[in-house]
């Protein structure tokens, strides 16, 4: 499975922000981004510079593109704060367009999705070639969105065969980047000896994977917290599911990482040995605290009986001296 998703953000009054920005992506990995600063699209890949092999002004087409795009947001945005009934402030219009691709079915699927302030606005549904509005204020735009037969073909179009189109020229261009595969690195992880026990892959490409706890063989569904599949920087991927810490025999759990395209799955066995943690027993701490203070206290005693017996034997003195004091304290009368 292929994916290709364009993102598009505009805003208004976001300080330090660019007003539009576009970004590309195949299969999560950015491919190119432009913003309404530089008015320019750049490859964020060395192998999409191969996309002018198939259309030799490639960039200056998609940054034409873009430019297009910033302008009709921006007036987008401006008919959603009438329709919120807002002026100022703070406002963003987000919106994803991409498809997907099965290179070993041949399905295809695509999504065309809207939403503003951080809430979904609209969307095609492309089973009925329809739009849905989660909204109230989106009504207005799905009614005549869906009069629209010839945007309604347009998209269609572009879903079913320009952007798939497109996305197998891109997993082409970067295939000895798309098309590997790297195994992660399988750990047990906890922060405490009574919290939950964390199985956690990383470093493994493509994202489709899944990972899952088993008990005595079979697949656990509860006592069990799946994450999502998260980006690593290097454009490798990560995944961690939760075990509720067993109340029985420990060697009946182990946690299973399934790589697509992989036959081996990566079995790790729940053993207390191998658990990897950073918690240190306060007792532990404690003690070796206590114990320099101990010195410590001891060391200021020393300190402090060597300077009382240095006093006292300055104050002590001889004979001599003392009949040498008082004759010039009392000297006799002349």
């Amino acid at each position: 499975m292929h994916s290709m998703k364009n993102f598009y953000t505009a805003s208004s009054e976001v300080t330090n922000f660019p007003e539009f920005v576009a970004i590309g992506m195949v299969d999560d990995i950015q491919i190119d981004y432009y913003d309404s600063n530089t008015k320019r699209t750049e490859p964020k890949q060395d192998w999409m510079k191969k996309a002018t092999e198939d259309k030799a002004d490639y960039w200056e087409w998609q940054s034409e593109i873009s430019v297009g795009n910033q302008q009709n947001f921006k007036v987008n945005l401006d008919i959603l704060k009438r329709r919120f009934n807002q002026t100022g402030g703070v406002h963003i219009v987000q919106v994803m367009v991409g498809c997907e691709w099965d290179d070993r079915t041949g399905e295809v699927n695509g999504y065309d999705q809207y939403g503003y302030d951080g809430e979904d606005f609209i969307a095609l549904d492309m089973k009925t070639w329809t739009w849905v509005a989660p909204q109230q204020q989106a009504v207005a735009t799905k009614q005549k969105w869906d009069k629209d037969k010839a945007r309604l073909e347009y998209n269609k179009n572009y879903l079913t065969k320009d952007c798939v189109d497109w996305l197998k020229k891109y997993v082409n261009y970067g295939r000895s980047s798309l098309m590997r595969t790297d195994l992660p690195t399988v750990s047990l992880l906890q922060k405490t000896p009574s919290s939950r026990v964390t199985c956690h892959a990383t470093g493994f490409y493509p994202n489709r994977a899944m990972m899952f706890w088993r008990k005595d063989g079979e697949e656990l569904h509860e006592d069990v917290d799946k994450g999502e599949i998260l980006p690593n920087h290097d454009g490798s991927f990560q995944i961690s599911a939760d075990l509720q810490l067993p109340s029985d025999d420990w060697g009946k759990y182990d946690c299973v990482f399934h790589l697509s395209g992989v036959k081996e799955d990566i079995v790790t066995k729940l053993d207390k040995r191998e658990i990897k943690t950073n918690y240190v027993n306060p007792m532990n701490t404690v003690i070796p605290i206590i114990a320099i203070i101990a010195a410590l206290l001891l060391g200021l005693a020393v300190i402090g009986y060597k300077k009382y017996r240095g006093r006292k034997s300055t104050c002590e003195t001889s004979p001599e001296n003392s009949s040498e004091l008082a004759e010039k304290l009392n000297p006799e009368p002349t």
